[in-house]
Parts: structure tokens; sequence; C-alpha cells
């Protein structure tokens, strides 16, 4: 018994890194798309609580003081901060969406000085955007000190940091001025981060981190993005030399003095290096970010041929930014979170490990792996290929914020629901009074029917069974809703901004939020009927159509031949014998 104990915990602790760390987020500067907008996107790449919640805004009395929640993104799931596993934040000075009942109560880590009032915005894992179309994207780092969370010294994770940002602020500048007084006067805990934090001009690469288990503060830095290039990140710090008194470049006070302090860094060693000073390379394994970067800018900018391999984690080989080889559109980054290496040397659709039916989706077990039946360690050592679309996503989005519109307009999230590559993406504009109700509604430990990650996951999960046969069914439908919705895009707004010109900015706050709201009831109905299309027209291994019913879809020989079908039962024979 006590053999089993000690194999579980071990089997938690390598296990709970992969459910939690990861994600990929971009940000494309104005002059670097097509339209001229700022795109902030993400995907957060671990299964947890997967809604999209409105957050409305609100006025507060003179000396109210605004709680600061534990954030189960930072370290796992911690109960005695209250909430549950599946569901984040549980509250009633947050909206609607956050009081759930039946669920525990958050416990504040501490609080600080509300405001007067504070802005509406979405939010999820963390916060999206808000209604003056600031918008924020994130990836986890891997730092050389991870600090728990302690009431009085340490109260900030970044994504609490991301929602007051959102609730107090109109711009990038301020969000990373706002967040970093946060850090250090109130002190940071968890995992080193990248906060992409965009408006409708210019765009922020913000990164920061705690440096003492039992200390206070943090250290963070933030960097601009040119604004005809695009930057990327995928689970690995990606700022590099501190350059003192730099127009794009912000940093906190004590940046320089930590480094010397804990020996990591000496000005005669040159420009502070602030990935290999603050951080401690990749998550997991080798190339599980680089791989990722890589692979973003080379079908951002084809034509810099980069290399996907390199000499170690700290390499310089991808640059911080890279100038798109042509403007990009939404779907342009999207395609990139729904990438699995495809058509590459590491093309996840192709081998024996993809199956017989092509399916990308490498799980990360590796409690399988790592033991045997006493509990040793296993000699086995590997890792597959870690892609930007993972099965394991909850959610992703593309935000646009467009200076040329009013603010409740011009912010727009297109939102895809589970992983990128069987989501579809359905436009939620800054402006909107609420959020559709399955938008905000999820449980993973609960298939409900009303929830659209529900529906989305239900069909990415089931699709695995034969994968490139059913997701052709996925994306002819998912390619149905997404020409709907941009097709419709310019005319929508272009009766909102007519209402808002007359001075009716309810109505056209009212009509692109019931746009919303009925596009996504739509989507949610069609998935429904999709997996039910799937369920039947796949039913046990066949094809089952109109014009034949089981119709045989048997093994393609490569793979056949690599699973031992040759040496089947043929023959009477025991192998081997003559």
């Amino acid at each position: 018994m006590k053999t089993r104990i000690l194999l579980a915990a071990l089997i938690f602790t390598l296990v709970l890194p992969h459910s939690v760390l990861a994600c990929t987020t971009l940000l494309a500067g104005k002059d670097a798309t097509t339209d001229g907008s700022v795109m902030v996107s993400h995907s957060d790449d671990g299964l947890g609580d997967s809604r999209l919640i409105y957050v409305p805004a609100r006025d507060h009395k003179p000396g109210a003081l605004r709680a600061v929640f534990y954030t189960h993104c930072a370290l796992g799931f911690m109960p005695q901060w209250g909430a549950t596993e599946s569901h984040r934040i549980v509250t009633k000075d947050r909206g609607p969406g956050y009081d759930t009942a039946g669920d525990p109560a958050c416990v504040p880590l501490g609080h600080i000085p509300e405001v007067e009032h504070t802005y509406a915005y979405f939010d999820a894992n963390y916060a999206i955007v808000n209604e003056h179309q600031l918008s924020i994207g994130e990836c986890t780092n891997l730092a050389k000190v991870h600090p728990l969370p302690e009431p009085g010294k340490r109260i900030f994770y970044s994504a609490e940091l991301s929602r007051v940002a959102l609730e107090r602020c109109k711009t990038a500048r301020e969000a990373v001025r706002l967040m970093g007084d946060l850090i250090e006067k109130y002190g940071y805990y968890g995992t080193g981060e990248t906060l992409l934090v965009g408006d409708p001009k210019e765009g922020w690469v913000m990164e920061m981190c705690g440096y003492d288990m039992d200390g206070t503060g943090g250290v963070w830095v933030a960097q601009r993005v040119p604004d005809s290039e695009v930057f990327v990140a995928a689970n690995q710090f990606r700022i590099r030399n501190i350059r003192e008194n730099a127009e794009d470049l912000m940093y906190s006070k004590n940046i320089f003095d930590v480094a010397k302090l804990k020996g990591w860094w000496k000005p005669k060693d040159g420009l502070l290096d602030w990935t290999a000073v603050y951080g401690n390379g990749e998550f997991h394994h080798p190339y599980y970010s680089l791989r990722r970067v890589w692979r973003a800018q080379s079908l951002i900018a084809p034509s810099l041929k980069l290399s996907a391999w390199v000499e170690g984690p700290l390499t310089r080989a991808y640059p911080f930014t890279v100038k798109p080889d042509q403007k990009l559109t939404v779907e342009n980054i999207f395609a990139i979170h729904r990438d699995n290496y495809e058509g590459t040397e590491f093309d996840l659709t192709k081998g024996l490990a993809a199956g017989p039916f092509g399916c990308p989706n490498r799980f990360e077990g590796q409690a399988e792996a790592v033991a045997d039946k006493e509990g040793r360690l296993s000699p086995l050592k590997g890792e597959f290929e870690r892609p930007l679309n993972i099965y394991r996503c909850v959610y992703a989005y593309v935000n646009q914020s467009r200076s040329w519109l009013p603010d409740a307009i011009g912010g727009l999230t297109w939102f895809g629901p589970d992983r990128p590559a069987t989501a579809v993406l359905m436009p939620f504009y800054a402006g909107a009074t609420d959020l559709p109700l399955p938008i905000q509604t999820a449980d993973i430990l609960k298939l409900e029917r009303g929830s659209m990650w529900t529906a989305f996951n239900f069909v990415a999960n089931y699709a695995m069974l034969k994968y490139s046969y059913m997701i052709k069914d996925i994306w002819s439908v998912r390619d149905r809703f997404e020409a709907q919705a941009f097709g419709r895009q310019a005319e929508l707004e272009a009766r909102a901004i007519e209402l808002w010109k007359k001075g009716d900015e309810a109505g056209a706050r009212a009509s692109l939020t019931r746009y919303s709201t009925e596009n996504a009831r739509a989507v949610l109905s069609e998935w429904w009927k999709l997996a039910d299309l799937l369920y039947v027209k796949y039913n046990d291994g066949y094809l089952n159509t109109r014009e034949g019913l089981a119709q045989a879809v048997f093994y393609p020989a490569w793979w056949l031949k690599g699973v031992g079908y040759e040496k089947g039962p043929v023959s009477y024979k025991k192998p081997g014998k003559r």
C-alpha cells in the first residue's frame, strides 16, 4: 500500500505541470495587420476552467477595498483559497458569472484600495479585453524561483494583475505601469509569466517573476513591439538585453540589484539578459517552447528560413519580433494556433503515433511510463513534439483593437472554445452588455448540454476515433460559421456605427450583444447536431450513409505493417515453427 501511495504522489508531481502550465501567445502591431488593428492572441492550454465571463463595470464607495484571489494557474488548485478545480473564482463581487451556487467562496489573499469606477471586461483564466479596447494575452514561463502565495507578502499572480489592469486602465502603457507597481508593492508568487498588452495604438510584452521563496516584491520588464512586427511567446521568457533608459523598455527598479544580490549577474558580464538571468530554460523538455516559436515565426515570415534546430535553450536564433512577409488577418493568426506542424518534418498527423487515421494528439501521460510495479523509475526516456494546437487547450482567441472605431465597436474578441483545430471563432464586442450564457457555463466534471465548451470538447474527443475522416466534417461546419461571421462583420458594424453617431450608444451596444448571442446559440445547436452526425456516420468504425450501411473503412497498409498485421493468425502453425 505504501508503495502505491508513493507512486501515486510521484505520478501526480510529474503530470501536474503538463496539465496547468502551457500557452502560446502572439501580438501583432498595427502596421503588421491588414486592417491596421493591434491584435493579441492566446491559447489557454491547461484543462481547467474554460468559461468566458462577463464582468460588468461598477461604481465603488470611498474607502472600498478590492479582494485579491489566489489563481489556480499559478501553482495548481489549492482548496484552502476556495473555489473549485473547475471554477476559478467564486464571489459576488464580480458580477453574476462568478456567483456560482454551491461552490466554496474564494478566500482573499489580501486587499488593495478600490477605485471609484471599474471598467467592464471579458475574463477567463486571465483577463482578455475591456470596454476601452485594452487587450491581454498570456503564457507561463519557467523562472528560477516560483514562490508560494502568502498573505501580506506575496498576493499577486499575473491573472489577478491582468484583471486589475483591465478594471482600471485604458492604455497598454498605463496597464504595464500599474501591474509593475502592484508587483513591487504587494509581492508576486507563482511561475514566471509573459503578458501581452495591446491597445488600439501599440502593444507591449511584459514579463515577470518572483526571486525569493520567502521574499516580497518581484521583478518585471516590458518591451514595446514595433508597429510593423509580430511577437510570439510559448512558455519561455523572450525579452533579452536590458538597456538602461531605452525608450522601448520599462522595468522594475530592483531588476539589477536583485540579480547582483542573487549572484545571477555581474555588471562586468555585460548587459543584463533577462531571459538568461531570471529564466530557467524551457518547461518539460528541449523544444517544448522553442519549436513553437520557430513554427510561428516561420509561418509569419517564411522568407527568414529559420532553422528548427538550435544549440540550447538560451538561443538567440529566433528574434524578439519578426516582420511578416504579408500582413496578417485574424484568420492568419488563429491558423497559427491551429497548427500541428503539418507539412514539416515534425508533422503530428503522420507516423505510427498518429495512428491509422492521422490524429495529431499526443497525450503527455507520463503516469503510464515513469515507474514499474514496485514504484521504481523506468529507464524509458523520450518526448513527443509539443504542437501549437494541443488537445488539452480549453479556449483560444484573437483580440482586435481598432483605433478608428468607438471603443465599444472597435474592441473585438474572436473566441474559440476548446482546442483551436476544432474550434469555431465567434465574435464578441468589447461594448457588449453581457455574454451568452453557454459561453459562461462550463464544468469539466459535468457533461452540460447548455455549455459551449462541453459541446466542442465532446466533438473533439470523439473525432480522435477516426480523425482524418471526422475532421473534414468538423471543418465543413466550422468554415460555414466563420465565413458567415467574417462576411457579416462590415454590415453589422456599419449599423452599430450609425446608431452610435445618432447618439444611441445603448442601441449600438444592444445590437452587437444580440448578434453575438444569436450567433453563439446557433453554433451551440449546430455543434450538438454535428456530434450526433459523427456518431451515426462513423458508428462501429464503419462509414454509414444513405448510400449504404457498414461501408468498410480499413486501416492503411503502412500502419498495418507497422503494428504487425502480417504476423496475425494466417496459419494454424505456431509462429517460428517449421
